[in-house]
């Protein structure tokens, strides 16, 4: 059975499924209908017996213009018997016969007299006998009209005209209903095999793909809703984000080796030039310090590449609690308010009691690289200014500064991996900061929104709702 496929394998179910239904349902048929035609014979044996009760009359004398040729006229006591043998005779094959009480045959056609001869009779009831073989219902009727005394009609009927309607039912039931299956089984396998079509154009395109490693390739099964359809959709869905991970990935590795092929080639180049003759000690010890300075960027850099994949590629890894964010805010400012680099002033200010649900050092670090990034491009004896507010359930924490400030052309780009406004502070910090930032708002489902003017500085707002997380009051 694993071998097989699935369309056969559906085909073969649906054939023993229908081909137990047919077995019941013929089985169900045949006993009611056994049931029903048996029935049927008893009543029309009652039936016509009872008819012909009246078809039996006594005259004494009866004048010759009151006889009737198609009658049966006996002689009977002191008078005649006016016998209709329309209907005293064999009616759908039952049998009627006038017999004397003493089991004497006087009129009419009994096929089994011999074995009823000794047959007590009862009037209004059916007995059954048992002849070669052949099951016969018996039904007797006293006449009680004037002058039919010691008269009985005896009617008989075989359980044969029964069975030759059960044995026409049977032979269609035997002929149609295997027939009825095997198209049923034909007809299933066609449907399966149309059913199952967009299954097989989703295998041919998925080999495709992995053999020619084209990811821009899309199955293309037509239009349609159903789970199929879905299945097509959700796989074109996967490929997409498969391809958009490539491409970030290749873009990722592109970008980190220019940026580290710089303090590389800076590192070597002072190790060589530090090699080539004999150097004084301060030579050497300005190498070295390029060395380290060079050494600590890639470093930085490597450390901030390292969190970064970690945070797009295993961001389950970072637990969410209920944070709160006056406290988080105060301590970050506080510490990096003694930084005081470019004399520049940070203040801040924090509602009391925000509650926000987010990972405590994700948070710490996409505040931290907001003020970093505000010192690193703020002017001379500048100012930041950190706050945050909850209104309406939704929480602010904004970071504005009165630095170089960005262009709009280049805001943009700002969040891009390794890109860098001013190529003047490209020495400075790795590139990965406001990226960092923008992986962190969105793991919190959040947004951030820059507005900025060059020489009056920027306003970086993180924006995140709140009000489904926890309260904002204690």
């Amino acid at each position: 059975m694993k071998n097989l496929s699935i369309r056969f394998k559906i085909t073969l179910w649906f054939t023993v499924a229908l081909s137990v239904v047919v077995f019941f349902t013929c089985f169900v048929v045949l006993y009611a209908d056994h049931q029903i035609i048996q029935k049927t014979i008893r009543d029309s044996l009652i039936e016509t017996v009872e008819n012909n009760v009246d078809e039996v009359e006594f005259y004494i004398n009866f004048n010759h213009t009151d006889f009737k040729e198609i009658d049966e006229y006996i002689a009977f006591h002191n008078g005649y018997l006016e016998i209709d043998d329309d209907f005293l005779d064999q009616v759908n094959e039952v049998y009627t016969a006038l017999y004397y009480e003493d089991g004497t045959l006087l009129y009419g056609e009994n096929p089994i007299s011999r074995n009823t001869s000794q047959l007590q009779f009862t009037d209004s009831s059916i007995q059954r006998i048992t002849v070669k073989d052949t099951i016969f219902y018996i039904f007797d009727r006293k006449l009680t009209s004037e002058g039919l005394d010691g008269l009985w009609l005896r009617g008989v009927v075989s359980e044969y005209q029964g069975a030759v309607h059960m044995s026409s039912i049977t032979r269609l039931a035997l002929l149609f209903l295997p027939l009825l299956v095997l198209i049923s089984s034909m007809g299933g396998y066609l449907l399966a095999r149309r059913m199952l079509r967009p299954i097989q154009e989703i295998s041919d395109s998925a080999s495709k793909i992995r053999t020619g490693g084209d990811l821009k390739k899309r199955i293309e099964i037509g239009s349609g809703k159903d789970e199929l359809h879905q299945l097509a959709e959700s796989f074109n869905k996967m490929f997409q984000r498969l391809e958009e991970e490539f491409e970030a990935e290749r873009q990722f590795t592109s970008d980190a080796s220019h940026e580290l092929r710089t303090p590389v080639s800076v590192i070597l180049a002072q190790c060589e030039f530090s090699l080539e003759v004999q150097r004084s000690s301060e030579e050497y010890e300005n190498a070295l310090c390029t060395i380290q300075r060079q050494g600590r960027k890639m470093s930085r850099l490597i450390n901030d590449m390292l969190d970064f994949t970690r945070l797009e590629m295993r961001a389950e890894s970072y637990i969410k609690e209920s944070i709160l964010m006056t406290e988080l805010v105060e301590t970050i400012c506080f510490d990096m308010a003694l930084i005081q680099e470019k004399d520049i002033t940070l203040d801040y200010e924090a509602e009391s009691n925000v509650y926000f649900n987010g990972n405590r050092q994700l948070l710490s670090r996409m505040l931290t690289n907001l003020i970093s990034n505000a010192y690193r491009y703020g002017k001379e004896h500048g100012h930041i200014f950190v706050r945050l507010i909850c209104t309406e359930g939704t929480m602010e924490l904004s970071v504005t500064d009165d630095g170089i400030g960005i262009d709009p052309g280049e805001q943009d780009k700002i969040f891009r991996r390794f890109y860098q406004a001013d190529p003047s502070h490209s020495g400075v910090g790795t590139g990965l900061g406001l990226s960092m930032v923008y992986e962190i708002t969105q793991f919190h489902h959040g947004k951030i929104h820059v507005e900025s003017e060059p020489g009056t500085g920027s306003k970086f707002t993180f924006l995140a709702d709140c009000r489904d997380e926890f309260s904002n009051t204690l």
